[in-house]
Formats: C-alpha cells, structure tokens, sequence
C-alpha cells in the first residue's frame, strides 16, 4: 500500500502524519515517505538497533544461538504492532518505528545490566532504560552533519519514553516544554499507537519467554500445567491435532503459542475497538485527554497478569538464571568502576564528558554483551562467563 493509500484510512484518533507535532529541529519533508516511515528508517539503520542482536532478553547471549536478543523481541514487537494496527486502523508506521526503537537504551544483560547500572548511577542522577532510549535518539546517535540523535517526531519520541520517573519528567520539561515528558506530570496518556506498543511487547516476551524457557530446559511441561492461559490453548490444539501429543520435537509447544497470541491479538482488538468505539475522540489529542484506551478483556487481563506471575517465579527466578544475573551484575558494575577510575579507558568522546558518570553510563549501556565481557576481562583479567 501507498503512503497516501495508508494515511487515508487512518481513523479520525489515529496519529496523521500530515498533521504531526513536527521534529525539534525542522527539516524539510522526505516525500514520498510519511514523517513516521522516516522515523522507522533512520532507526533501522542506527548504530543502537544494529546493536540489539547482540543483547540479551533472558539469557547471556553466548548461552545459545537461538534464544532471542533485544533485536528479535524489538521486530516480534514490531510485528504484532503492525497486525493489531493495521485492523485498528491506526498509523502503522509510527507502531512501527516506536515498536523498533523502544529497547535502543537497554543495557547489555537485560534487566541484570540494567539494575546494576542503576545501582551505580543512584547517586548521579539515576538511569532509566526507557528514558536512556529517549537519549539515545535524541543525542547519542552521530550521524547526521546538522543534528545530534535521530532527530525523530514527537510522535515516536512520545511513544519511546514510556516510563519516567517524575524527577526526570521534571528536568525534560523544563529543557522541552509540552514535549513527551508532559504526560507525566499532567497525567495524560500517550496515542493509542503508543499504547499498542506498550501491550505487543508485554504479549511478545510473554511467549518468547515461555519458549526459550522450555528451550532452555528451565521450564517444564508439567510446570506449565500451572498456566490456565497455556493449558486453554495447548488443549484446543490438541482437540485439533490428536496425533500432535505423541510427537517427540517442538511442534504442540510451538502451535499453543501460535494460538495464545492470535487469541490475545483478537481480545485486544475487540476491547480496544469498543473502548474507542464508547468514547468517540475526536482526534490523536482527545485520545491523549482519555483515560486509557488500549487494553485486554478483564477476564484475559487476570490470566495474562497469572501468567507474569509464573515467569516471575519459575524462570526469572531460577537459580540457573539467578546465578548469570549475578555475574552479569557484577561485570557492568565492575566495568563501572574502571572507567569511573580511569576515564581514558574509553573512547575520547566519552573520557572527556564533562558529567564523566553520565557518559560511563552511556558507554556501557550502548555495550553488547559480549564487548561487555571482554572489556571486563581486558580491564580486570578475570572471567566471569564462559565464552
């Protein structure tokens, strides 16, 4: 379909690219292409998404070739974005390039990385990975002779920083007064293509997690047994496909998630279609004025949130994982204190930052998990992780 074709059936609450709040620094338009289309293609060709596939979800990424990186969940967030978009109506390109760029601040070693830096930047103003992909696109990337960053629409920039603490919102207010920090401190909502996203990714690490978890023989059939979302799923392809239960391989696993997102896209589509159907907004802002508006069905809220639990518990908290979180803790913090220590360490660039603890962060947040690890091991001759 045409970008004209596209826009044109937009729904009057969608995010129009032809009335987009615009970017920080104007730039003439790039037609044929629709602002949000360039969104998504200057974030497809960053230094920061290209580095997602060498970050970890769960696992370390020497654990195994086919367990999924921060690159994989970002285009199975993208897809699923696009799918519940496209019958919704909504501007597919902006779910897109939100959907694309809403890791591009996560720390190598996923949420162990992430607390670790946290930890180490308590004192110095924090960090936030939501806010850190704010960053990222907005002055971390160098590529363009005018600008810093990506220099991207409000759109998508609104749709990136999808938590911040209030502090922070506090302090990109008053450098970017209405900018995507306001929702904040007024308590308004982002678009609804915004809250799509939000919910594709929390339905994409749901299944990936249960898949890598069985691949990775952390999780058990029996274990989800538990799972009354699963069980549902798992014995409806069973009733189809009998002959699946004695199958040795991957198949009967493979067809229930297939089936629990197609089910959870479905609800979501339905409860969104009739919660904007009730309120009728106006335009992308009365939508922002509205309480939230995207959502599942109450009954499969309570066994997607039941399902959470069960992650929680059984392969978030495994000892196995437990114990590389561990590792992965103690390198970034220990990465931390080496460059802290001995700024010339890192590149030039970040060495003479004048907020040296900010630029620390920035360096080992845009790290791989395994630059990670030999950085670790050139700075402090240990090994922590088997490579």
């Amino acid at each position: 379909m045409s970008a004209s074709g596209a826009v044109d059936r937009l729904a009057p609450w969608a995010c129009d690219p032809r009335s987009a709040r615009g970017r920080r620094l104007h730039e003439p338009a790039a037609t044929p292409r629709t602002e949000h289309e360039r969104d998504r293609d200057r974030i497809v060709h960053s230094n920061s998404f290209r580095r997602l596939v060498y970050k970890t979800q769960v696992f370390v990424n020497h654990e195994g070739d086919l367990f999924r990186t921060r690159l994989t969940h970002s285009l199975e967030v993208a897809q699923l974005g696009r799918s519940m978009a496209r019958q919704l109506h909504l501007n597919e390109e902006l779910v897109e390039a939100i959907a694309l760029a809403h890791d591009l601040g996560h720390t190598p070693f996923g949420h162990a990385g992430q607390d670790a830096v946290q930890e180490c930047m308590r004192e110095h103003g924090g960090f936030e990975h939501n806010l850190q992909s704010l960053r990222v696109v907005d002055a971390l990337e160098i590529r363009y002779p005018d600008f810093d960053g990506l220099n991207l629409t409000f759109e998508t920039r609104e749709g990136i920083l999808k938590h911040c603490s209030r502090r922070n919102a506090e302090r990109l207010e008053r450098r970017e007064p209405g900018g995507p920090a306001r929702r904040f401190l007024d308590r308004s909502q982002p678009s609804l293509e915004a809250q799509l996203v939000d919910l594709a990714d929390e339905m994409a690490y749901n299944a990936h997690d249960i898949d890598d978890g069985v691949r990775a023989g952390l999780l058990t059939t029996a274990q989800l047994e538990q799972v009354p979302l699963f069980v549902r799923h798992r014995d409806a392809v069973l009733d189809a496909h009998p002959a699946l239960a004695a199958q040795p391989g991957r198949r009967l696993l493979l067809e229930t998630l297939r089936q629990m997102l197609s089910a959870q896209i479905g609800d979501l589509v339905a409860t969104t279609s009739a919660a904007v159907a009730a309120l009728a907004p106006a335009d992308a802002d009365a939508v922002r004025a509205a309480p939230p508006l995207a959502g599942y069905s109450a009954a499969l809220r309570a066994q997607i949130d039941e399902l959470k639990r069960f992650l929680f518990g059984s392969l978030y908290r495994h000892p196995q994982v437990m114990q590389n979180t561990e590792r992965a803790r103690t390198v970034v913090a220990e990465l931390f204190a080496a460059y802290a220590a001995a700024p010339a360490e890192m590149p030039a660039d970040y060495a003479g930052a004048a907020d040296l603890m900010r630029a620390v962060a920035d360096y080992i947040a845009g790290m791989t998990d395994r630059y990670a690890l030999r950085e670790h091991q050139r700075l402090t001759g240990r090994t922590l992780f088997a490579v």
